[in-house]
């Protein structure tokens, strides 16, 4: 179920099919310091699911990745948990004008969970905006498809495919999304900024999570734009 991996951080892992392959997507939960629990990327709300998260606390905000990433089952928290706000990547409420979001993310962390999260909006692609999580007290850093890390426990096809492009057993965005980058300096920003922060763990947004040196294992996915 819920896996604790640092202080007040909990991952859950469901799999995922993505034209045939099987990445796999995770869920991340962060315990604030205001008792509230963070969810990002919410993951299906099965009866399971929900009775761990009570377990932990209440959950006040749900957070996506980008208008792509992690948006999915929102309606089912909006429907379960009516107090807890919906947080938007740019992009995604008019992808998703169903769920009526709360706020728009961008560099700039809420107050109510500036103390644990920081967060990087990555800037510079043709038509994709993703925000990256930084939660302080586990030194975790929580990425989304600008953060593929397909490994060994990946099915063979998913890890030949992988190898193609470029993110076996390296952190960073699949080949075609490299290639649709507009504009390279504002992307080589958005990544600097996230190396700023002093982390040593990294939630892909698919694939396996890097439980320590995952700051060296950034700067080396990423050494074709860096």
């Amino acid at each position: 179920m819920l896996e604790q991996r640092g202080d007040r951080f909990w991952t859950y892992e469901e799999p995922l099919r993505f034209l045939g392959l099987d990445i796999g997507r995770i869920m991340s939960v962060i315990r604030l310091s205001s008792g509230g629990l963070f969810v990002q990327s919410p993951a299906e709300l099965t009866p399971e699911l929900r009775a761990a998260l009570d377990d932990l606390g209440d959950v006040r905000f749900v957070a996506p990745a980008s208008k792509l990433h992690g948006h999915l089952y929102m309606e089912q928290y909006r429907a379960t948990y009516p107090d807890a706000e919906l947080l938007a990547a740019p992009g995604l409420p008019a992808r998703r004008p169903d769920l009526g979001f709360d706020q728009l993310l961008g560099d700039t962390p809420d107050p109510r969970w500036a103390p644990d999260i920081d967060q990087v909006a990555i800037v510079g692609h043709r038509w994709l905006t993703e925000l990256a999580y930084f939660h302080r007290p586990s030194r975790t850093v929580i990425l989304g498809d600008v953060g593929f890390h397909i490994g060994e426990e990946s099915p063979l096809t998913t890890r030949l495919v992988a190898r193609a492009l470029r993110v076996y057993k390296r952190v960073g965005p699949p080949l075609e999304f490299r290639l649709t980058i507009a504009n390279e300096a504002s992307f080589r920003r958005s990544i600097q900024d996230v190396l700023a922060w002093e982390f040593d763990r990294v939630v892909p947004g698919h694939g396996e999570i890097i439980e320590t040196g995952g700051k060296r294992a950034v700067l080396e996915g990423y050494d074709w734009l860096l």
